[in-house]
């Protein structure tokens, strides 16, 4: 028991952000925040910081090799608030206009939800993608990010 928990501690350094890629990850969410109209970014777990916009949306900001935004719904149908304020923080992190970043979202949720499965949709570097439920407590995931370079 006490070799597996100091394997365990050992490790922790392992599993955290460097201080560089958590330094703009912080700075990556309060931005986030200051533009859905957030008070502040929440408490950073690992790799990820959520940010409750004004709207009442949470969005989850993940930051490794590149960051992604995700966002989940529990209703029937995510509302146009869950879509506007995912795609403000997609700019941000991606670096593309919403002008094109809510189409292509909407066209993965659409798609993940007339199919029934993950909807992935690539674009100039980055992808979308939407998961949804019908039965579940979580009815829908959509997440935005770059495509990690090889």
């Amino acid at each position: 028991m006490r070799r597996s928990l100091l394997t365990a501690l050992l490790a922790l350094p392992l599993l955290a952000p460097s201080p560089a890629l958590a330094d703009e990850c912080d700075g990556l969410a309060q931005q986030i925040a200051r533009a859905v109209g957030a008070k502040r970014p929440g408490r950073r777990m690992g790799p990820s910081i959520d940010v409750r916009a004004a709207s009442g949306v949470t969005l989850n900001l993940t930051c490794r090799a590149q960051p992604i935004v995700q966002a989940s719904s529990g209703e029937p149908s995510p509302s146009a608030a869950y879509f506007r304020e995912l795609t403000t923080a997609s700019e941000l992190v991606i670096g593309e206009p919403a002008g094109v970043i809510q189409p292509i979202l909407v066209r993965a949720y659409e798609t993940a939800l007339r199919e029934g499965r993950k909807s992935f949709i690539q674009q100039n570097g980055w992808s979308a993608s939407c998961y949804t439920d019908s039965a579940g407590a979580l009815r829908t995931l959509c997440s935005v990010g770059r495509i990690p370079k090889d």
